[in-house]
């Protein structure tokens, strides 16, 4: 396999520790991860040149980067002036992920508490940003996002017939919360992996039931109740040659990062790619 184990920025820097970029300089050194997806912040719009000069000064690997979610909360929400400002704002995501060197771009094309109750709104939003993220020579992803009216493999459905080129980034913590890891081993589904659709994979941990809310965080592998062992069999059996990201929150109450457990996973995957 070619395929290199990503930690997320997102895991290592939050709110907690002050949405600090610059803790990565030293945090690079405790992790062994192949590189990075970053993560943007709305937060850090007013300061995307300082953040994208340091990144290229640590000179990180970063083949993937995660759109600022408020992208797609605003195409979901749709109200005035909402689709121009997620259009603005997504071309400043991709111009930074151009510049971080990244090929592969990753959205939740529908968020925050519209979710998917508008879909006919983002589904023809995907129809301007594919060809805008391309200008850009960036692969966009649209992740199986958790939804409130519907489910995200439904979408995922209805996004595939509307853009046969679509590409999708797979969750299984998203895909656990609503019951549906199951699904990416039924035949019916194999489409996904056959035709190429999937081509990255965020592989976290789920401890909570179906829909349970209140359990819905991103926990490292082995603490919570996803099985997968027989994803990585999946994967061997699809020939899975894209990337992985962990993005188990990794920071405690203080802001202290514990990369110890974010190792453990990039361990964990590297043994089942043997």
């Amino acid at each position: 396999m070619n395929s290199k184990i990503l930690c997320s920025t997102g895991a290592l820097i939050g709110r907690p520790n002050g949405r600090n970029h610059k803790l990565l300089y030293e945090l690079t050194k405790q992790l062994s991860c192949d590189g990075y997806e970053f993560m943007m912040y709305d937060s850090w719009y007013d300061k995307s040149e300082e953040i994208v000069a340091d990144l290229q000064e640590m000179k990180l690997c970063i083949p993937v980067m995660h759109c600022e979610k408020h992208i797609g909360e605003a195409l979901s929400k749709n109200g005035e002036g909402d689709w121009e400002t997620a259009f603005r704002l997504f071309a400043i995501n991709c111009s930074m992920a151009k510049r971080l060197g990244a090929e592969k771009l990753v959205i939740h094309l529908w968020d925050g508490e519209y979710s998917d109750r508008n879909f006919v709104n983002n589904r023809k939003a995907l129809g301007e940003l594919l060809p805008m993220a391309e200008s850009y020579g960036l692969d966009l992803l649209v992740e199986n996002v958790v939804c409130n009216v519907e489910n995200p493999m439904k979408h995922w459905v209805e996004l595939a017939e509307a853009y046969p080129e679509v590409h999708f980034v797979f969750d299984t913590k998203m895909a656990a919360f609503h019951d549906q890891m199951k699904l990416i081993y039924a035949p019916e589904y194999q489409w996904l992996w056959d035709k190429g659709h999937v081509k990255h994979l965020h592989v976290n941990d789920y401890g909570g039931g179906y829909m349970e809310w209140a359990k819905l965080c991103t926990l490292a592998i082995g603490e919570g109740n996803i099985d997968f062992e027989p994803f990585f069999r999946l994967l061997k059996e699809k020939n899975y040659t894209g990337h992985f990201t962990i993005e188990a929150t990794a920071f405690d109450a203080t802001g202290a990062v514990h990369t110890e457990k974010l190792n453990r996973c990039f361990d964990y995957i590297r043994e089942r790619l043997i």
